[in-house]
């Protein structure tokens, strides 16, 4: 589909079926209970043990709830989002006919735990849950129809179905707040690896997919340093909370295959080696965009992020899409996420078992590039 790549005047983008997103201080308490599907509606707050315990943000929402509204509070779900905790989060809500909203309180493994038992109820009962989902990171999991857990082998399994899209997103910078600094930085980076692959996905059309991508890396390279510098800022909270849902929600539902090379790298290294997808775009989004420089379609579009990060265009797109990768590495070193993989235990003999989950191949230049690549990151 080079038309899609080269022209804004040829594509196409087809919606999810998002009802409505609100940001903004104390946005959950002004919206949260409008948008239950009935005013005899019971929810289950799925979200893990963390935000439960050593902060007040679920206690705040069970109070919102209410009695009458709030069926029960699941809080085991760990990183990953591990397929023991889906299955006993489901049997829960089985149990409860009284039940019909999730209300998906974190990041990514809440927010996917609670589209994978979305799909799993629907499996046993032949219609999807209600879900209302309140981000505090900026990993982006809320804007997609799709969810990863870790299946029984440890490795990331995905399951999707237009249904399972939230049905109400609600960015609170107020809640937001209790996430501790590095988890949400680290987001913040996975957000930027959404936003850098789709540039050159070949199904990612100019409207409204690479414009957006395009104002949420600018944002995104603004606003997470001045998140380091002030982690309360409700303005940079709530800045980094659109450009994350502009890095991922702007995808729609057209999209054939992942994002691209980051991703099926992030997904061999973190179920595996229980690295968190915000660290594996830590490690592998600026290698990545190097090595696609190479490839003259990738690197012209990749090429155009350098006005929005505050760089003059060279001319050459090959050596843009390099200085972009490079840019990348100052801003992890200027947030203090540069790592290694040694750092989370990974040494030089699994390299081979990440470059084959990666690359689904054990041979050919792309695995050998791949191979080389995740060397360079020990």
């Amino acid at each position: 589909m080079t038309e899609t790549r080269d022209s804004p005047l040829s594509g196409s983008w087809k919606p999810s079926r998002l009802q409505a997103m609100h940001y903004g201080p104390a946005s959950v308490e002004t919206h949260l209970l409008s948008y239950l599907p009935s005013k005899t509606s019971k929810a289950l707050i799925i979200t893990g043990s963390s935000l439960a315990t050593k902060t007040s943000v679920i206690s705040q929402i069970e109070s919102l709830l209410g009695p009458q509204h709030h069926a029960g509070t699941f809080s085991n779900i760990k990183q990953h989002a591990p397929v023991a905790q889906l299955d006993e989060a489901t049997e829960a809500v089985l149990k409860d006919a009284s039940i019909d909203t999730l209300v998906s309180v974190g990041g990514g493994s809440p927010i996917d735990s609670a589209k994978a038992i979305s799909y799993r109820y629907h499996e046993k009962k032949s219609s999807y849950l209600y879900h209302i989902t309140i981000p505090t990171t900026l990993s982006a999991a809320e804007c997609t129809a799709g969810a990863g857990y870790t299946d029984e082998t440890g490795t990331k399994a995905r399951v999707f179905h237009p249904e399972l899209m939230p049905h109400v997103i609600i960015y609170d910078c107020t809640l937001a707040k209790n996430t501790p600094q590095k988890l949400w930085l680290s987001t913040g980076i996975r957000s930027l690896d959404h936003a850098v692959e789709l540039m050159y996905h070949p199904d990612a059309p100019e409207i409204p997919t690479k414009q957006l991508c395009l104002s949420a890396i600018a944002q995104l390279f603004e606003f997470l340093p001045k998140s380091k510098e002030e982690p309360g800022n409700e303005g940079s909270i709530t800045r980094l909370q659109l450009a994350a849902f502009s890095s991922l929600y702007c995808m729609g539902l057209g999209l054939r295959g992942g994002l691209g090379l980051s991703h099926s790298l992030g997904y061999a290294l973190g179920s595996p080696y229980g690295i968190p997808h915000g660290v594996t775009s830590c490690l592998t989004l600026a290698s990545v965009v190097r090595l696609k420089a190479e490839r003259t379609a990738d690197a012209q579009q990749l090429a155009r992020i350098l006005p929005y990060i505050g760089q003059a265009r060279s001319g050459d797109d090959r050596q843009d899409a390099v200085s972009v990768g490079n840019a990348i590495d100052g801003l992890l070193e200027d947030l203090g996420l540069d790592t290694t993989l040694k750092e989370h235990n990974v040494g030089e003999d699994q390299v081979p078992k990440i470059a084959k989950l990666a690359t689904n191949t054990e041979e050919g230049k792309l695995y050998d590039s791949v191979v080389s690549l995740v060397k360079s990151k020990l």
